[in-house]
């Protein structure tokens, strides 16, 4: 694959340190409207765009096979003549879920690789320690791993990021309505990751339940000792655990509860609760004295937001499968590979909408205007307007059987602070994959 690299003029600043470099070197060049450096990482033939993963450490099982995913979708576009006529590059750069990684390999992804876009960035401490950076350097931040509120509620502070996945706060709403509705007298426990993504589904959580919460604990990641939480929450008589953790701590909860004899009913949002990756992390941590998701997953209730990967008949699940088939991939294909895939797609849609000669500020404008009313394989529809960068507007409610996701709800949606929720009448959960897999959106004007 052809690679091009721009240098970065630096005569209008004297920068001594790589800090000042960051700060005032690449960002200055930068700062107009338009021009060459808008379309940086774009040649007649090809398009580089990276993102930052976890693909060593703690946060690797799973995650790490998020840009699989990734790339396996953009090397079928690419065999099918890419994007008006360019293949798209994708540099996956690995930060270990590291914050302190992250900015390095992000300002080396701007910097060096001199990419287009940062798309598909993963993890709420990580991304939050490049998203000032992006937008400082006014990299398209497309489509972040996370859904922390931050990448879309102040779209005068962050124009350039966009968020992808339902964001936590709305995932919350729909988990406490739901459990206001059908666990009325259920004494609810808090099992909360140390950042947004447990903060914001806290906030919505408690716009239905907060008069149900009888504790709440938070996890530093990286600290594996949660027994003093699952024993504060067992202490304090939760008979429902709502967990906004990642998978490992997800493992590390039923690990704790079943040392201390604890058996409350568990709600775990979206983001920890793939049944196979817990049980290999179940039978890891444990070393084989626990293992498969099957039989301590079985009946915990979870949420939804794109097609199981097993779920027969979907045509969005068809595509995948073919797609990975044809990537020559080993091994199955996962939720998380499924989650790639469709990230990978809803960004080719936006590169269509930004036409035959994309900028930066172009593809933001074309997210702006015409992203909310992309076909795709989310299940609820997108938010993206001049004012919100959200990602998509809800989930569907559903518990863990066999290993397999079976829906209590239909898709329901919502928005920040009293929005109502509702069911869904888009038809989002309807959309279809065009025959051969590549998205057909035209170029705005």
């Amino acid at each position: 694959m052809k690679t091009w690299m721009k240098r970065v003029a630096l005569t209008t600043c004297a920068c001594a340190t790589a800090t000042s470099l960051v700060a005032c070197g690449a960002g200055a060049e930068r700062a107009g409207d338009g021009g060459a450096e808008s379309s940086v990482g774009v040649t007649d033939t090809s398009i580089k765009i990276g993102g930052h993963f976890p693909l060593t450490g703690v946060a690797a099982p799973g995650y790490s096979e998020i840009p699989v995913g990734h790339q396996a979708y953009y090397d079928y576009v690419n065999k099918q003549g890419g994007v008006n006529g360019r293949a798209i590059e994708f540099l996956a750069r690995d930060d270990a879920y590291n914050p302190t990684n992250t900015s390095r390999v992000v300002n080396e992804l701007v910097l060096k690789d001199q990419v287009f876009a940062i798309v598909g960035g993963l993890g709420t401490p990580t991304h939050s320690a490049v998203v000032d950076f992006l937008n400082s350097e006014k990299v398209p931040d497309l489509f972040v791993s996370s859904g922390s509120l931050a990448w879309g509620d102040a779209v005068d502070k962050k124009p350039f990021t966009f968020g992808w996945q339902p964001d936590y706060e709305v995932e919350g709403k729909i988990i406490g309505d739901w459990i206001k509705k059908n666990k009325p007298n259920a004494k609810v426990g808090l099992f909360l990751q140390a950042d947004d993504l447990g903060a914001d589904g806290e906030k919505g959580i408690n716009q239905y339940i907060k008069n149900q919460v009888v504790q709440a604990v938070r996890y530093t990641p990286g600290n594996t000792d949660i027994g003093p939480q699952i024993a504060a929450l067992q202490a304090a008589g939760a008979d429902l655990v709502v967990g906004f953790n990642v998978p490992s701590y997800t493992a590390l909860s039923q690990l704790g509860s079943l040392k201390l004899n604890y058996k409350p009913s568990w709600f775990y949002s979206n983001v920890g609760s793939d049944p196979g990756l817990v049980g290999s992390l179940l039978a890891r941590f444990s070393e084989g004295a626990v293992g498969g998701a099957g039989g301590m997953l079985d009946g915990v209730m979870t949420t939804s937001y794109v097609a199981d990967p097993d779920a027969a008949g979907d045509p969005w699940t068809d595509l995948w499968r073919k797609v990975w088939k044809e990537s020559g991939q080993q091994g199955e294909l996962t939720g998380y590979h499924v989650y790639g895939m469709a990230q990978a797609y809803t960004f080719v849609q936006a590169l269509q909408a930004a036409g035959t000669a994309p900028t930066r500020e172009g593809i933001v404008a074309a997210i702006e205007k015409v992203g909310a009313d992309f076909d795709g394989p989310g299940l609820a529809p997108l938010r993206f307007s001049e004012d919100n960068h959200l990602g998509m507007s809800g989930v569907r409610v559903a518990q863990i059987k066999a290993g397999a996701l079976e829906p209590l709800t239909p898709v329901l949606v919502t928005g920040g602070g009293d929005t109502p929720i509702t069911q869904d009448n888009s038809g989002a959960d309807q959309d279809k994959p065009t025959a051969n897999g590549i998205p057909d959106i035209p170029a705005v004007k």
